[in-house]
């Protein structure tokens, strides 16, 4: 027709990262080196490889690197965790610690997955 114009179609970019879990270029990372003080919060997806001293609150995903470290407690949606976390955790669906995890605190969490060499020192609290 004339004098219409079709927009074109937006889309997330999308790729597959190393975790095999797709990310969307809607992530906020927080390199290695970055430090945080102070109470965080997110809408989207976080990738922690730096340092937050205070509360941590992620309305999707965490995927925490070795890096990363959290002194405070933290509330999300999915949780990937190679880091350390000093303080609550509180996962509303999976929490997944991988090898090198340590956390320190009470974790809750509807699932949970631990992998060899993962610690924790606290109460647990898994299911519905």
């Amino acid at each position: 027709m004339l004098g219409t114009k079709s927009k074109p179609k937006q889309e997330k970019n999308l790729t597959v990262a190393s975790n095999g879990l797709k990310e969307s270029s809607e992530t906020c990372v927080v390199a290695s080196g970055t430090s945080f003080e102070g109470k965080f919060s997110a809408t989207e997806n976080v990738r922690l490889d730096g340092y937050i001293k205070g509360e941590v609150k992620c309305s999707q995903r965490l995927v925490m690197g070795e890096t990363g470290r959290i002194e405070g407690n933290v509330r999300t949606k999915d949780a990937i965790i190679m880091g350390t976390i000093e303080g609550d955790v509180l996962v509303e669906n999976t929490l997944h610690l991988k090898g090198p995890a340590k956390i320190r605190g009470t974790i809750q969490s509807k699932y949970m997955v631990v992998d060899e060499g993962a610690r924790y020192v606290g109460e647990c609290k898994i299911g519905g």
